[in-house]
This record gives structure tokens, sequence and C-alpha cells, in this order.
């Protein structure tokens, strides 16, 4: 959600402010994302949970 929230806060910014700042928050999005999706996926599963394989 979060991740959503910073996208969708990137173009309204660069539409704002003059400089490229806002870039800066839409990359740490997406390494926030990426941190956050590959801790999901290294994650061990219980025994009964299916697999999402």
């Amino acid at each position: 959600m979060g991740f959503l929230l910073a996208a969708v806060q990137a173009p309204v910014a660069a539409k704002l402010v003059a400089d490229d700042s806002w870039l800066f928050s839409l990359c740490v999005a997406l390494m926030v994302a990426t941190v956050i999706i590959a801790d999901d996926a290294s994650r061990p599963r219980p025994a009964g949970a299916p697999s999402s394989d």
C-alpha cells in the first residue's frame, strides 16, 4: 500500500516542484517494495500452507 501511495505521489510532486527531487521518493519506494517482496518470498511457510510456486 505504501508503494502505491508513493508511486501516485511522485507524478503529483513532479508537477508541483521545479527540480527532480520527486525522483528520490520514487526510487526509495521501489527499493522498499523490492525488499518487502524479497523478504516475503524468502520467509518459511507453515507446513499446511499452500505454496505460491
